[in-house]
């Protein structure tokens, strides 16, 4: 077999200020990317919409930028001039995506490496050699998704929204990793890397508005083991934008508006019923068994007998606990843990201040005992946090990946 080319795919919207430092760290690597494929998208009637014209007028200026770029070889989709702009509901983060990964499967290889980028994102140079060291010890991992970490901006109310966002993703991140369920991956776009191959065989990425980033590591979840370690990472920038309904810019512009809520920090004790589910299939392979993850799920989908099919159709005990996580995938257990917290609520400062007792008691601030709540840190008390769980989210992937799965 030849050795794996590297695509890079970045969508891009109003990106002059950020992308020219991406394609810089591209170009900078001890591994060069093969190609850089880049999508310079808006929707096509912002050309005639006054509030967006400013939009448009900076992807033309991106696209004049790109089409002078030395040190890497380039390939830019214009989805941007007069005309060609996204038409009805084609559009956002997600077609980007689409269209990108569409055209580099028409010159890739099952073996090559897609790298799935955004415009904003920083990468140290030795980024992609470390892509292809994993995926080369790796054979069984259709995609990565890599770890990551987000850089201070100096601005204190972006800071401070960020971190609270974060708390939320390493929180829940740390959550789905204490169980055996195989959807423990974190989905950022800027942070998914997958096998050219393994992308056709899934038929590749849903174009939904945004999460399709979230939904595309459930379609790969379901097809083989995807990785989780990788000796660097990608650092998305702090920053507001709207580009998306969800994910990091609209949840910073959220917190810096005093709007946590999307962003629950949940109790680890939520996910109880969850873990007592995982350790159940040995059982539920040859009975009913009952619990509240159960009960949703029989609720969920509307069946009373949910098992029975599938018990039927599976030769053994591992192909129907297989079948099982195609029923309870990442988004049910999503579904499940926010219909528990709106049940139990309880104050994003104790949740995560319980968590922390139960997962690294040692390691508990005292500043962060009592009643303590968010609004009263620093930016630097907030940092801590997010650093005590980035360690032990770090240590938790470590520990899957040496497991079998």
């Amino acid at each position: 077999m030849s050795s794996p080319r590297v695509f890079v795919a970045i969508p891009a919207m109003d990106e002059l200020s950020s992308l020219p430092i991406t394609l810089a760290d591209l170009s900078q690597q001890t591994y060069l990317p093969d190609k850089v494929w880049v999508c310079v998208n808006q929707p096509d009637f912002w050309w005639h919409d006054a509030e967006h014209r400013h939009i448009c007028e900076e992807n033309q200026k991106t696209i004049e930028f790109l089409k002078d770029y030395q040190g890497l070889a380039l390939e830019v989709l214009d989805y941007s001039s007069p005309g060609c702009g996204w038409q009805g509901k084609k559009t956002g983060v997600g077609w980007a995506r689409k269209t990108l990964f569409n055209k580099i499967l028409g010159h890739a290889r099952a073996e090559d490496i897609l790298v799935s980028l955004d415009a904003d994102t920083r990468v140290r140079p030795g980024y992609i050699e470390s892509l292809l060291r994993s995926f080369g010890e790796h054979p069984e991992w259709p995609a990565l998704a890599v770890p990551y970490y987000h850089h201070l901006s100096g601005e204190e109310a972006m800071d401070r929204a960020m971190l609270r966002y974060e708390l939320y993703m390493r929180n829940y991140a740390v959550n789905m990793l204490l169980t055996d369920t195989p959807y423990q991956y974190t989905a950022l776009g800027s942070a998914i890397v997958m096998r050219a191959g393994a992308l056709r065989k899934i038929g590749g990425i849903t174009p939904y508005q945004s999460g399709e980033d979230f939904y595309l590591l459930q379609k790969f979840c379901k097809m083989a083991p995807v990785g989780m370690v990788n000796d660097e990472m990608v650092y998305p920038a702090t920053r507001i934008s709207d580009r998306v309904p969800f994910g990091t810019g609209p949840a910073i512009r959220q917190g810096m508006e005093g709007i946590d809520t999307p962003y629950p920090i949940f109790h680890h004790q939520l996910w109880e019923p969850v873990r007592e589910t995982m350790a159940l299939l040995p059982k539920l392979y040859h009975e009913d068994c009952h619990n509240d993850f159960l009960d949703f799920l029989k609720m969920i989908f509307q069946e009373t007998d949910l098992w029975g099919p599938i018990r039927k159709n599976a030769k053994d005990l591992p192909h129907f606990i297989h079948a099982f996580h195609e029923k309870a995938d990442g988004l049910r257990i999503l579904q499940y843990v926010r219909r528990s917290y709106a049940r139990h609520p309880m104050s994003d400062e104790q949740a995560l201040r319980e968590n922390l007792s139960t997962w690294i008691p040692e390691n508990l601030p005292q500043w962060f005992e009592g009643d303590c709540c968010f609004q009263a840190l620093t930016v630097e008390q907030l940092n801590h946090l997010r650093n005590l769980l980035f360690e032990e989210e770090s240590r938790l992937r470590q520990q899957k990946n040496a497991s079998p799965r």
